[in-house]
């Protein structure tokens, strides 16, 4: 065997992994066709380099945003933000100090105390939105880059990749954040407030966790996983794909043909199909009238009540902002009104009115409107911020008959309502604002005559 001085040792050079130096345009020669999920528009992807995004020439929704050694960072900051919630998870979040009376939390207290107070459904959701699913995310990003990097998909990848879009709308750890601040703020001036590791751990973990839910690159992963199968032939770009018979996946982005039924699964991630999502007008007008169903009882009914020297004293919302006004927190009273009076109501009312001019939308103001069903579908979940000040407070003031906080009827019903808005926005379809009615029939000569659509360029 031969040896090499130290310092006359050849050095190793590591290559990056292929997934990570080779975007699917460089590996394949024709050209990648998708259908915007917005407006159902046809476009061809073009070359992209690190930071560049492809757009819809219709609607401007981003159809891809690429990132420089993709498989790499989402890697680094899924394990990142992974270690950063399990020190929030180890450590305490939050200690009070009043008149000798104390206490300290830990982040999972703020869900488990309300299931003492008769609250499991609150409860649940807490716990959910801001540790389970998050760290399911995480561990499903992981488990996905892992398998890319070593150049072997790990079992079930398919599967993993398709949950992870259905999870983000439901991770809420910044929401919980802004509900901390706003709940420390609220008590400020009673108790002595002290700040654990896990407070800071979780403030780190919140901003790592939308770092790699924005890092994660849907079309290279799953071009990287299955490939890309060639697009119906005859689809073609400068059209919409529902007048061709085609339509694009919601999860991988593949252009699939669909069978007369109108439905089907995606050839390449197996997610169900539709030309439109079935019945989403109807499913929308009944979420929305059972989220002002539970608006009602929201506002009605106390959301908490705070006793003080042995008297109690129910809050709902409207009387917390007018409390936080006369306590002089502005800033505070300003947020909470945003997110539990406006953006509600406002989701209402938007969604309402974008069912009511869906059939009868046209090209004209279908950019408005379609930029008016991204905000509301962006604001929806930060509504939540009213139900984890509940959570934290609950937890946190328990010091008998001297201040003591419990969780009232309304936590439930406006969690109902933040839930079931959410859920109007997902099933409302915006390409729906984007059909053209169909053209009015005009009798000449005792026939009837349809207008003819123009024919279309043809993909090259």
């Amino acid at each position: 065997m031969r040896y090499y001085p130290l310092k006359k040792r050849p050095t190793l050079t590591l290559a990056p992994p292929r997934v990570d130096i080779e975007p699917p345009e460089t590996r394949l020669t024709r050209r990648r066709l998708r259908a915007c999920h917005e407006c159902d528009w046809v476009s061809a992807l073009p070359p992209l380099g690190s930071g560049e995004k492809a757009s819809c020439p219709r609607c401007g929704h981003t159809l891809v945003k690429r990132h420089r050694y993709p498989a790499q960072r989402s890697m680094a900051l899924a394990v990142s933000a992974f270690i950063a919630l399990m020190v929030a998870v180890s450590f305490p979040f939050v200690s009070f100090n009043v008149s000798g009376v104390s206490n300290r939390i830990e982040l999972s207290q703020t869900a488990t105390t309300l299931i003492t107070f008769q609250q499991p459904l609150v409860a649940i959701a807490v716990i959910m939105t801001i540790a389970v699913l998050p760290a399911l995310y995480l561990i499903g990003v992981m488990w996905l880059q892992y398998g890319l990097l070593r150049g072997r998909p790990m079992p079930f990848s398919r599967d993993i990749a398709r949950s992870l879009s259905h999870f983000v709308p439901w991770m809420m750890a910044d929401v919980f954040i802004i509900g901390a601040l706003v709940s420390l703020i609220k008590i400020a001036g009673l108790a002595q407030i002290s700040l654990g590791i896990s407070f800071w751990a979780f403030c780190i973990f919140a901003i790592l966790l939308l770092k790699t839910s924005q890092s994660l690159d849907a079309d290279w992963m799953w071009f990287s996983l299955e490939g890309e199968p060639l697009a119906p032939e005859g689809t073609r770009t400068a059209c919409t794909a529902a007048a061709q018979g085609v339509t694009g996946c919601p999860t991988c982005g593949l252009i699939n043909r669909l069978p007369k039924g109108g439905k089907g699964r995606c050839t390449r991630c197996h997610e169900k199909l539709h030309l439109r999502l079935p019945h989403s007008l109807q499913r929308t007008w009944a979420l929305l009238f059972a989220a002002t169903v539970m608006y009602i009882p929201a506002n009605v009914y106390p959301i908490m009540t705070t006793t003080s020297l042995g008297s109690s004293s129910p809050s709902t919302i409207i009387g917390g902002v007018v409390q936080l006004i006369q306590m002089g927190s502005w800033p505070v009273a300003a947020v909470i009104f945003i997110a539990s009076v406006i953006v509600p109501v406002g989701k209402l009312f938007a969604l309402a009115w974008l069912c009511l001019v869906a059939r009868r939308s046209h090209e004209l103001h279908a950019q408005s409107r379609t930029r008016l069903y991204r905000l509301t579908e962006f604001i929806g979940r930060w509504s939540m911020v009213d139900v984890f000040v509940v959570a934290i407070l609950v937890a946190l003031i328990r010091a008998g008959s001297l201040m003591s906080i419990t969780p009232g009827p309304a936590a439930l019903a406006f969690g109902a309502v933040v839930v079931l808005t959410m859920l109007a926005a997902m099933t409302f379809d915006p390409r729906l604002l984007w059909d053209t009615p169909p053209p009015r029939r005009a009798k000449r000569g005792g026939m009837t005559r349809l207008k003819i659509a123009t024919k279309e360029p043809v993909d090259g």
